[in-house]
């Protein structure tokens, strides 16, 4: 796998009858190795010790209800009341970002209504803040520490 744009980390890896394994801070066990979930793990790590987002304030793969379709957020970050603050979809390095995966993620966001959307593929990170009264987006030069999220609420 080509190296992600994220700092070195040190994730835990183990192999069980030849299958690789990384081990998910989060959700506390290991998960079978894809370049999605490398990307997500990096981005995890990232938002914890880059960007201090608390670890328990985070969730992965968080299921919703779309049009009558279950559906998965890669990941999303509440505040200390528990409200979404950001939706972050994660894609392998290979997939470009594109206006198809925004609306995928836009589209999660009609039933959370948060004010920041993050879109990664490990090479490329994308966030954008939403005036939800008027419609509009804004995107972000850097992903936002954890604080500057919470001061907007």
């Amino acid at each position: 796998m080509r190296r992600l744009n994220f700092p070195e980390y040190a994730l835990q890896y183990k192999t069980i009858e030849d299958k690789e394994y990384i081990f998910d801070i989060i959700r506390k066990k290991y998960l079978v190795v894809g370049p999605e979930e490398i990307v997500r793990q990096h981005l995890i790590h990232f938002l914890i010790e880059e960007r201090h987002y608390p670890k328990g304030r985070i969730n992965v793969e968080k299921q919703l209800i779309l049009n009558k379709m279950k559906r998965r957020t890669d990941l999303m970050v509440f505040d200390v009341n528990a409200q979404p603050i950001l939706i972050a979809e994660c894609k392998a390095p290979e997939i470009k970002i594109s206006q198809e995966t925004f609306e995928q993620v836009a589209r999660y966001n009609l039933v959370y209504q948060v004010a920041h959307l993050l879109v990664t593929n490990g090479l490329q990170h994308f966030c954008c803040r939403i005036d939800l009264k008027n419609g509009q987006f804004n995107f972000l030069e850097n992903i936002p520490f954890y604080k500057e999220l919470t001061q907007e609420n």
